[in-house]
């Protein structure tokens, strides 16, 4: 799982940004105006078929600070993104 959900600049985190464009989801922002210092982005590639299918996650950050819960409070009754 992305870290970046339980981080405290999820909402404005160009890495994160660049996340859910990967993804396909929703920008929690159009304009993001934190960069992240040395993110580590796990990029997981599974074959179904003939479709190659990508999942992207940030396992690591310098910027990290923890706020347990923030991408929930952003998008309250949404599922996490895993």
């Amino acid at each position: 799982m992305c870290i970046c959900v339980n981080c405290h600049y999820v909402d404005r985190c160009t890495t994160y940004h660049a996340v859910e464009g990967q993804h396909q989801q929703p920008h929690l922002t159009d304009t993001p105006s934190f960069e992240a210092i040395e993110p580590t982005i796990n990029v997981n590639i599974r074959h179904q078929g003939d479709t190659i299918e990508m999942e992207w996650d940030v396992v690591g950050c310098e910027s990290f600070t923890a706020e347990m819960g923030k991408w929930s409070k952003l998008r309250p009754g949404e599922l996490v993104p895993t």
